[in-house]
């Protein structure tokens, strides 16, 4: 009996982190939703539509997050982990986002050795792919915000107003 109660509380320690990990993408989702909405209506397509298909990856991750939750039994959250920041402009949207990234890293280096702790790899693994996505993302926000910052206006501009083809994603 004390080995099915180790386990019990081993299962529920992952589901925990893994709950954790969705409420973060749940944020994030929202987050840059509000921002590709923002970006464009400020005619920054190219900006929005990137951000768009972050949010979607996002949302990859919350999918991928539950159904790991609900293989382990337990009931995915829907909270989300903070309220979306509203109103942001182009100038202070992405080093934000740099720094959501950065802490979204950090976490999920420690949610996966909760799960290795727990002797959960295929959780563990589930969160070191994600964390090679959200790699990828911290990068991109933080070399838009670097352009931004260093050529300003000549960046903006030439992003500003060019249409891009959403068919080809």
């Amino acid at each position: 009996m004390a080995a099915n109660s180790d386990q019990d509380a081993k299962r529920k320690n992952v589901i925990d982190v893994l709950n954790k990990a969705r409420s973060m993408e749940l944020f994030a989702i929202a987050q840059y939703m509000q921002q590709h909405y923002r970006l464009d209506d400020d005619d920054y397509a190219v900006l929005a539509t990137n951000m768009r298909k972050v949010a979607i990856d996002e949302m990859k991750h919350a999918e991928a997050f539950a159904e790991r939750i609900k293989d382990l039994d337990g009931i995915p959250t829907q909270d989300h982990s903070a309220k979306a920041v509203l109103d942001q402009d182009v100038y202070q949207i992405y080093p934000y986002d740099s720094d959501v990234e950065l802490d979204t890293l950090e976490k999920y280096n420690q949610f996966a050795i909760i799960c290795r702790e727990n002797n959960d790899i295929v959780s563990m693994r589930l969160f070191e792919r994600i964390i090679e996505e959200e790699q990828v993302h911290q990068t991109y926000f933080d070399d838009t915000a670097t352009h931004i910052k260093t050529m300003d206006k000549s960046f903006l501009a030439k992003v500003a107003g060019t249409d891009v083809d959403e068919d080809n994603d």
